[in-house]
């Protein structure tokens, strides 16, 4: 990989997500704000760490822009962001493309290999 490669895949919004995702404990609260928004609260009653520590998970999503929050009374309430969904996407999605990229132009030119005569072929043939 180039000294440009390298830093081009260390920089750019895909790059905060991914190491805001890179956290066991984030990677958690992002997955249960994929089922329903959710408050602070309800968060850390479903996971073993406190409200505080959840609370900074959110701030480095925020953060990364995989997550946005609305106040509801005396609440905020957190969930998943689309549009920096979206960003993660498209970087994950050049991947997947080129992967199927090379696929299909390995299977379209691989040369098929030569058939192998089974021993009944054989003797079929030569039967008077």
């Amino acid at each position: 990989m180039t000294a440009n490669a390298l830093a081009a895949a260390q920089s750019g919004p895909h790059a905060q997500a991914l190491d805001a995702l890179g956290d066991a404990t984030r990677r958690a609260v992002f997955e249960r704000l994929a089922d329903r928004p959710s408050a602070v609260v309800d968060l850390a009653a479903a996971l073993p760490v406190s409200r505080p520590a959840v609370s900074q998970h959110l701030k480095v999503l925020k953060e990364a822009g995989l997550v946005r929050d609305v106040r509801v009374g005396t609440r905020r309430v957190y969930s998943l962001d689309p549009a920096g969904l979206e960003g993660l996407r498209d970087y994950l999605d050049r991947f997947w493309n080129t992967a199927l990229a090379s696929f299909k132009v390995r299977v379209e030119t691989e040369v098929p290999p030569p058939k192998v005569e089974r021993d009944n072929d054989k003797k079929r043939r030569s039967a008077p």
